[in-house]
């Protein structure tokens, strides 16, 4: 295919949406690619400030990522783990021992007055990431779910509780107060933005978190790139996540149409998978072009030919 000549960003959050990233920067030139990140997952855990979805982007873009989880470092081990069950320490959020580098040194830098995104810029640079990857907001914003069980914080459902409470609704806390960097806007407002994607991350839990913030909302409604989904349903069912799980505990149908009309007040395209073709001329509309390719990433061939798929769709409509 021919490379779109400007830039490319992708609003992400961490496994799922970090296949289609890694397709895209095997296919796009260093400097064209940059990932809006989702920061909503962020907590601290034992006094250390971690977030699971730009180090997932960063691990997986350096081919430092366990494949095996798609998340967390590859030959990682777990004393420091061990020890700390031992000492009766909380130990259902794992942390490897190469991995806890990574949140220590944020922590310090974050304490000393550095920005996240200026320190996940360094990180991506001394991990040899040439993709820019930029947090949504260097303010805090902290995705909460309504639950039956009550309230809880976003790793509290996802990794103590396994995401098994019913989800009642979903709140993003700060985002409305909150406010992208300068490098966020300057992207999404570029004269030589190709296209806008958004990821197959799960829209909820992932993506929603980044589109709470107004200022980000309001760049991407005002932009004159094509705006593209890929939908992380692929014949209802949830490649990666509870996705199918919150949709259906929200009253919802966990469909690709339903994905689109989540997202459609923003979108200029839709790409759905092609066991969901039969949903291309039910979605579409006059404002809304829908088509349908192979969304399944499981090597990384496959991630480099959605990439594509995504980046020639977004091409066409911008003609």
């Amino acid at each position: 295919m021919n490379k779109p000549s400007g830039s490319v960003a992708v609003l992400s959050g961490g496994v799922g949406g970090a296949k289609l990233v890694l397709g895209l920067s095997r296919v796009l030139s260093d400097g064209q690619l940059t990932v809006i990140a989702n920061t909503g997952d962020d907590f601290e855990h034992l006094g250390l400030a971690i977030s699971p979805d730009l180090d997932t982007l960063t691990y997986t873009l350096a081919g430092e990522v366990n494949t095996e989880t798609g998340w967390g470092l590859r030959d990682e081990s777990w004393r420091f783990m061990e020890a700390l069950a031992q000492l009766g320490g909380e130990t259902w959020f794992r942390l490897g021992d190469r991995d806890l580098a990574t949140h220590v040194e944020r922590t310090r830098r974050l304490a000393a007055g550095e920005r996240l995104t200026e320190i996940t810029r360094d990180f991506c640079r001394r991990l040899g990431v040439a993709t820019r990857i930029l947090p949504m907001s260097d303010q805090a914003v902290r995705t909460r779910v309504s639950t039956d069980r009550g309230p809880l914080d976003f790793q509290h459902y996802f990794v103590r509780e396994q995401a098994a409470p019913e989800v009642i609704g979903l709140d993003y806390v700060g985002a409305s107060d909150s406010s992208p960097s300068d490098e966020v806007l300057e992207v999404l407002r570029k004269a030589d933005l190709s296209a806008i994607i958004i990821a197959p991350s799960n829209p909820y839990l992932s993506i929603d978190p980044i589109l709470a913030i107004p200022a980000i909302k309001e760049a991407i409604r005002g932009t004159n790139a094509p705006v593209v989904a890929v939908s992380p349903i692929v014949h209802g069912i949830a490649i990666k996540g509870p996705t199918a799980k919150i949709m259906s505990e929200l009253g919802l149908t966990a469909s690709a149409d339903n994905i689109a009309r989540h997202y459609d007040e923003l979108l200029d395209g839709f790409i759905l998978d092609s066991t969901d073709g039969n949903m291309v001329a039910e979605i579409e509309t006059s404002a809304l072009k829908v088509t349908s390719c192979d969304t399944i990433m499981r090597s990384l061939e496959d991630k480099i030919r959605v990439a594509n798929a995504t980046l020639e769709f977004a091409d066409s409509l911008s003609r």
